[in-house]
């Protein structure tokens, strides 16, 4: 298959250095390499372990929306630049009193 690559310089310096040594033509040398790579990478994939999430006890009560803690902190962020430039925040859910 034919293809258009983008390589960097150092990739192409190093590429036809190791052509020459091995007396192998640029594209043979190209596809070794990344033949290399992929059956490498594969291998230690396969050595890996899988993942295992292992749960534990917390403080919080189950039920709590983790996103609405989330859009707390941004609140109270918000909220202390607004201090911050002298402006005071209005507050969500609180009542006026007259």
């Amino acid at each position: 298959m034919r293809t258009t690559v983008t390589l960097d310089d150092d990739v192409v310096r190093e590429l036809k250095a190791r052509a020459k040594q091995t007396d192998k033509s640029f594209k043979q040398v190209l596809n070794d390499s990344l033949r290399l790579a992929f059956s490498s990478s594969r291998a230690s994939i396969r050595k890996m372990k899988p993942f295992r999430v292992r749960p534990h006890s917390s403080a919080l009560r189950p039920g709590i929306d983790f996103e609405k803690l989330n859009q707390l902190v941004d609140q109270l962020e918000v909220e202390e630049r607004l201090v911050g430039a002298g402006v005071r925040p209005a507050r969500q859910g609180a009542r006026r009193v007259r």
